[in-house]
């Protein structure tokens, strides 16, 4: 067990002859008791600073602790948005796609439905032309015909031409 400033003030020597001069003895003795408090009470000092920032130190361990658990989940929060991200890049860009195929498909048809239409027209057309000609080719016979001077009245003109007429027409 240690000794304490009190044991040593307590501490009673023996006397014997010729021994040490006690004033000088006890002056020591209370030099000693002196220094040795002042070391009890910076040894409490820094007990009680050791007990303080271990505190301390175990509180910062605790926040390092959450910002290490803090930075995991957000790690891992950052890695679940970016992976939703991507997910959700990849519908869009299938959506894009189905809807750029949708488009090409619809314009083909668009295509194809006016391109039939434009010969439909062109068909028609060459049947109009043609159908055309013969009117003017008829007429033009009609007109190199002789009988343009002797003209008669319309009530005794033949009925016979207006149905070849008609024909041409149409």
């Amino acid at each position: 067990m240690p000794l304490t400033p009190l044991d040593i003030h307590n501490k009673e020597f023996g006397r014997r002859l010729r021994g040490y001069d006690e004033d000088e003895v006890n002056e020591f003795l209370d030099q000693i008791i002196k220094d040795y408090e002042a070391m009890i009470r910076d040894n409490k000092d820094l007990q009680n600073q050791i007990v303080g920032l271990q505190e301390r130190l175990g509180h910062f361990a605790n926040i390092e602790e959450t910002l290490s658990k803090t930075i995991i989940v957000a790690q891992e929060a950052a890695d679940e948005v970016k992976s939703n991200a991507k997910k959700e890049a990849q519908l869009i860009v299938k959506e894009a796609e189905k809807n750029a195929d949708r488009i090409i498909n619809e314009s083909l048809s668009k295509s194809r439905k006016y391109a039939l239409e434009v010969e439909e027209l062109k068909k028609q057309a060459a049947i109009y032309r043609a159908r055309f000609r013969t009117l003017v080719e008829t007429q033009l016979d009609l007109l190199t015909q002789d009988g343009w001077e002797k003209l008669e009245p319309p009530e005794s003109r033949s009925r016979d031409n207006e149905p070849r007429v008609r024909e041409i027409v149409e």
